[in-house]
Order: C-alpha cells, then sequence, then structure tokens
C-alpha cells in the first residue's frame, strides 16, 4: 500500500474479514484476506461509513451501496465493472450476458463474441472491490457458481443472503434472508 492520504481497516464482516482500503478519491480496495498488502500501521484509520453500509448489507437492509468509489482499471475493466453495478440486488447473470452487455468496442480489436465471457471473467477476477462491485452476481451460464476469488462457498453465502437460492434462482418476494452467517 502506497500513496499519500491512502487508509485502510480491516471490517469484521460474516464472511470473514475484509480489509478495506481508501484514499482521498474514495474506496479502492474492499478484499479478501491475502489479496493487499499492508505495510503502514499509521495508516489505519476507522471508516464508520463504510463499516455502517457493510453491515447494513451483511444484516440483509442494504441492496445498493452509495460509496465514494476509485476504480482503477483497463478501459475494458472499468467497463465490465460499471455493469456489474447494473445487475440488481438478488439477481444473477451469466459471463456470456455480462459480454454482451459491454460495448464491443471496449474489447481488444479482432475479439470474437464468443471469447467475451473469458474475458469478462478476467476482469471480475481483478475486480478489487467485492461485495460493492458484486461479481459474486456472475455465474455460469448453466447456473453453477464459478470463480470467486473468495472462494465458492462466500459466493453461495452472497447470493443466499440476497435471496438467490443457487440451483433454483431468485427466492419469492420477500423470501430472502435476513441475516448472513457462513456455515
Amino acid at each position: 500500500m502506497n500513496g499519500e492520504g491512502m487508509r485502510w481497516t480491516i471490517h469484521e464482516s460474516p464472511i470473514g474479514p475484509l480489509t478495506v482500503l481508501a484514499g482521498p478519491s474514495g474506496i479502492t480496495d474492499i478484499a479478501f484476506p491475502g489479496r493487499v498488502r499492508l505495510s503502514d500501521e499509521n495508516a489505519r484509520a476507522p471508516m464508520p461509513d463504510v463499516a455502517e453500509k457493510l453491515d447494513s448489507y451483511f444484516a440483509g437492509e442494504l441492496r445498493e451501496f452509495d460509496l465514494d468509489l476509485d476504480l482503477r482499471g483497463s478501459r475494458l475493466q472499468l467497463a465490465v465493472w460499471r455493469q456489474l453495478m447494473k445487475i440488481p440486488y438478488g439477481e444473477t447473470v451469466s459471463y456470456g450476458e455480462l459480454a454482451r452487455r459491454v460495448d464491443p468496442a471496449h474489447f481488444p480489436s479482432g475479439t470474437e463474441p464468443w471469447e467475451r465471457a473469458r474475458l469478462v471473467g478476467g476482469c471480475n477476477g481483478q475486480n478489487r472491490l467485492m461485495i460493492v462491485v458484486p461479481c459474486h452476481r456472475v455465474i455460469g451460464a448453466d447456473g453453477s457458481l464459478t470463480g470467486y476469488a473468495g472462494g465458492l462457498q462466500r459466493k453461495q453465502a452472497l447470493l443466499e443472503l440476497e435471496g438467490y437460492v443457487v440451483g433454483a434462482g431468485p427466492a419469492p418476494r420477500g423470501q430472502g434472508h435476513q441475516q448472513l452467517s457462513l456455515p
């Protein structure tokens, strides 16, 4: 972690500790253990606004985050991450569907449509703002849980928190989980 004005904290969540990094322009990272390196203990600072929103999300009360984000990435990554933030709470899309939602001009020249889902998957894997940029809402075309930096158990827990029943789709309105806990 380098940079002037950078600060960090560890937020204890029902799916494990989350490292939150922020700079002058907003949050740069929300990551599971081992995904970011922290070197300056003096930069550790509470972030009550972020903590409150994460706690509300995990309690099943918050459906959309309103936080200042400092997204940094390639043109394609930014386009994919912006599309991720448009996936409604409790819903999922496949990698192929997400690729179709991204303007083809963002993909490298000559990329065939069938190759785009794989590139989108790579962008998901580089997402530095877990949960807030909800890459957990992207699943395989057959409905299976695939790839998640926090592990498939966490991905399933997040989807179930949002009322999505893995293997069956969205739960009927009002039947989503109210509190999250990992088995």
